[in-house]
């Protein structure tokens, strides 16, 4: 199958999005599909280096200067996509290149489908100081986006009952985003690194570290757990919270903590660099977050596959995640955040190895790249089977196989072990001829 995913974030940006991404990307590879990303230019990043990724025209966007919009390149898209002959197109945002990913998918009469990250209606402030989109225009400007496309995915069955209540018509499916989780699992990380982490972040082996990990803005609500922290203290004072990250919240929350008297209880490392992100999990007893405004939230996972249990408030998304005591403790209310930190300390039980197992499965990119393939396949079917209503039984005894037949063929006859993959890229881009990076240097230039 030749897949076109289109997306305004892609790394070298990191978020939530551009790692699913990547993810999918690598799975579905690994598998022996083609996959190419229609994305952003970067400024540190060549545009032609990596013929599968395709990197259109853009400019910052205006209240997130990290984030970029496409401004043209419609024509070099569907150029490019044509030329790769791509089965499906599968749109990752709503906004310039989601747009453009429909168009170019109309074009070529081929099915799109979409995946909904992000609750917009927790982010919409930031837009023109909530002057120009309000919470309840969301619900129609994501229903127009949607409800002409082929399907969409739902990352958890919190975007999924959001979709119901905007009457998103289209086939919709639960499908959570996997992590590779060998990254995370880390059996190479010794007690002697951990202890040597815990040492150098000044905390003993009798306390209890909790980690929050994430950008440090406003709708991570880092600061309900400093909030409840004195609480927490008063009842055990061998805690401390260790704050990752950094973002245009991290001066507010350093005031927080002189505010409520905690400089002893908690450390901000700033941002730690992607290959010390799983000793740091390693390294605490519990992964804390208070957010409300995510949709999945990749770090929970991270954490259970790195062996540690979460605290954080409930929702459907988590309901699912964490079904045994072992895996976390889920709180109600935002003023039960500290009897839930206490009584997390005190009742959880270790993590059994059956357990464990199965839960990596549940949460592994090898299974998420399966699902979205399997969605992809269904999409592909319903398309078929609607065209061929519009055809007539003669010219239906004449035509050709029917191009979903040939993707399911090639998913039973695909080889084993895909080839291998130097640095990422696709079986096309390993013997991709230099004819190819010159002809997409054409389309965009």
């Amino acid at each position: 199958m030749r897949v076109g995913l289109f997306t305004d974030t892609y790394f070298p940006q990191v978020s939530g999005v551009a790692t699913s991404i990547r993810t999918l990307k690598e799975e579905l590879e690994s598998a022996g599909h083609e996959v190419y990303i229609f994305t952003t230019t970067e400024r540190d990043v060549k545009r032609y280096e990596d013929p599968t990724i395709i990197r259109l025209p853009s400019v910052p966007f205006i209240s997130f200067t990290d984030r970029r919009v496409v401004y043209r390149g419609l024509i070099s898209a569907y150029k490019i996509a044509k030329a790769y002959e791509l089965d499906i197109i599968h749109t990752q945002t709503e906004f310039s290149l989601g747009i453009l990913g429909k168009l170019v998918a109309k074009a070529l009469k081929i099915p799109v489908v979409h995946t909904y990250h992000t609750q917009y209606e927790d982010y919409v402030g930031y837009i023109a100081k909530g002057k120009l989109i309000k919470p309840s225009m969301v619900k129609y400007v994501m229903r127009g986006y949607l409800n002409d496309l082929d399907g969409v995915i739902c990352p958890s069955r919190i975007v999924y009952n959001i979709l119901d209540g905007y009457e998103v018509k289209i086939p919709k499916r639960i499908i959570p985003t996997g992590i590779p989780v060998e990254k995370y699992r880390r059996e190479d990380i010794t007690k002697e690194q951990i202890a040597e982490l815990r040492q150098h972040l000044g905390i003993a082996p009798d306390e209890t570290m909790l980690l929050s990990l994430s950008r440090v803005s406003y709708e991570k609500n880092i600061q309900a757990i400093l909030k409840c922290l004195p609480k927490v203290l008063a009842e055990n004072s061998k805690v401390k919270l260790v704050i990752v990250g950094d973002g245009p919240y991290l001066d507010d929350l350093k005031d927080q903590v002189q505010q409520f008297g905690i400089e002893d209880a908690v450390i901000f490392t700033g941002m730690v660099s992607h290959d010390q992100v799983a000793v740091y999990y390693k390294a605490c007893d519990f992964f804390i977050s208070a957010s409300t405004s995510e949709t999945q939230g990749l770090t929970y996972i991270e954490a259970l596959a790195s062996g540690r249990p979460i605290i954080a408030q409930s929702n459907p998304y988590l309901d699912d995640v964490v079904t045994d005591r072992m895996f976390g403790t889920l709180y109600q209310r935002e003023e039960d955040l500290a009897d839930a930190i206490i009584d997390a300390i005190i009742e959880t039980p270790e993590l059994t190895a059956d357990a464990y197992e199965e839960k990596l499965y549940e949460i592994s990119a090898e299974r998420f790249g399966k699902s979205v393939y399997a969605f992809y396949l269904d999409v592909l079917i319903t398309e078929e089977n609607r065209n061929s209503h519009k055809l007539s039984l003669t010219v239906r005894k004449n035509a050709d196989k029917p191009r979903v037949l040939r993707l399911a063929r090639g998913a039973v006859t695909m080889p084993k072990q895909a080839v291998s993959l130097t640095g990422k890229a696709s079986k096309k881009v390993v013997r991709a001829p230099k004819k190819m990076i010159s002809s997409i240097r054409d389309f965009l230039d």
